[in-house]
């Protein structure tokens, strides 16, 4: 029998990830504990549908802040982790003031801009603009390309995309 040395990614995290290949149900205890580690070892071998089940594990189990949300943010374009980016974009629009006082902005994704037009546009929307899919939220556009079969990975960016181009 010949071994694979898999570096990057601890044993059990890479197990995990195995028995979710293989139909297995990672458990939810084991998805918070460990949601970062799955997300980046699923990211990285293309488990989809593993990486979406930890994104939101973890959505649930953090705490955004004004310590955390640039950290956050970061890592969640770098993952293409919408919902994740979503729920930082939020925070930074419910405290916006504090935000302009106490953060440097100059380590934000270069997206963020239409990040936060979009989540501007759902606090305040103008007449028509909620079936608009450029303001939509993350779980709706996924749900959108569910329903169409379609890819529901990556960016909020690139689901607007596959919605246009399968419309």
């Amino acid at each position: 029998m010949v071994s694979v040395p898999i570096a990057d990614v601890k044993p059990d995290i890479f197990w995990h990830m195995l028995y979710y290949v293989y139909g297995g149900k990672v458990s939810h205890d084991d998805l918070k504990s460990h949601a970062k580690e799955i997300i980046d070892a699923a990211d990285k071998y293309g488990v989809v549908g593993l990486k979406l089940e930890a994104v939101v594990s973890y959505v649930k189990s953090t705490k955004i802040s004004l310590d955390n949300v640039i950290e956050v943010l970061q890592y969640a374009d770098s993952k293409n982790c919408a919902l994740l980016k979503e729920l930082a974009v939020d925070f930074i629009l419910e405290n916006r003031v504090e935000v302009l006082e106490e953060l440097s902005l100059t380590d934000i994704p270069e997206g963020l801009f239409a990040e936060l037009l979009a989540a501007t546009a759902r606090r305040n929307p103008i007449e028509g603009s909620e079936e608009k899919l450029s303001t939509m939220r993350v779980c709706e556009l996924r749900k959108r390309l569910h329903d169409k079969e379609l890819d529901f990975d990556g960016s909020r960016e690139s689901l607007v995309a596959k919605l246009k181009e399968n419309a």
